[in-house]
């Protein structure tokens, strides 16, 4: 992930610093905005490749800012913030946001969602190769997972399985979903494939300690 820098848009100074210095050990390069009436002069100067944005912010809301970054940069904006309801999604999406995730937050989910959204973004860098949630390293660049010290290698489809869910931690994947990401890839995946394939994931896991680490909600589809 080294190379990659991250701007924080975010007005509680003790999260931000609790995301800048998480980041950091991503090997980010992470700056935080201080003056919040020069948000655009910043986005200039320090020439992110993803912006983290809070809604609520002093003069202007993120929205405002996230509009007038969009006259200039295609730059991903993921919004953070507590104001979540369908609305303020909506309107983050609307103004040019990019992803959203609602506060209160872990720092795993947020890895995930900008590892995610760095590798759709700028996948001809090759830099981001490691997803992690809930101590679990998912290696793309040789398929492996790793849980504290125990590892195992996976299958092309148990790889792009368990990324999908890895890159979407805290939310309910369905299983059509997952089935079509691979269907487009050519991995030819149908409803039975993928109920099989899941059981091999869960085995690969159980075995590195790594236990119920898939959440299956009935019919519908998974969770990590």
């Amino acid at each position: 992930m080294a190379g990659y820098k991250i701007l924080i848009v975010e007005d509680d100074e003790a999260i931000a610093r609790m995301e800048q210095e998480h980041l950091q050990k991503w090997d980010y390069s992470v700056h935080c905005v201080q003056d919040f009436r020069q948000i655009v002069a910043d986005v200039a100067a320090f020439k992110p490749d993803l912006i983290l944005m809070d809604v609520k912010l002093p003069y202007y809301n993120g929205f405002y800012w996230c509009a007038e970054i969009r006259k200039f940069s295609k730059i991903p904006i993921v919004f953070v913030s507590s104001a979540d309801d369908d609305m303020n999604i909506v309107m983050a999406m609307d103004m040019g946001g990019d992803d959203f995730i609602s506060k209160p937050f872990t720092l795993p989910v947020l890895t995930a969602k900008i590892n995610a959204m760095l590798r759709r973004s700028y996948s001809f860098k090759g830099q981001v190769n490691v997803l992690e949630h809930k101590n679990l390293r998912l290696n793309l660049s040789d398929g492996t997972i790793l849980y504290e010290g125990n590892s195992a290698e996976l299958s092309r489809n148990e790889l792009r399985i368990l990324q999908l869910l890895m890159e979407n931690a805290g939310e309910m994947v369905a299983r059509d979903t997952i089935i079509m990401q691979l269907w487009e890839s050519e991995s030819f995946i149908d409803d039975n494939t993928l109920t099989v394939n899941v059981a091999r994931i869960r085995k690969k896991l159980k075995d590195i300690g790594a236990d119920d680490y898939i959440v299956t909600k009935k019919g519908i589809g998974y969770l990590v």
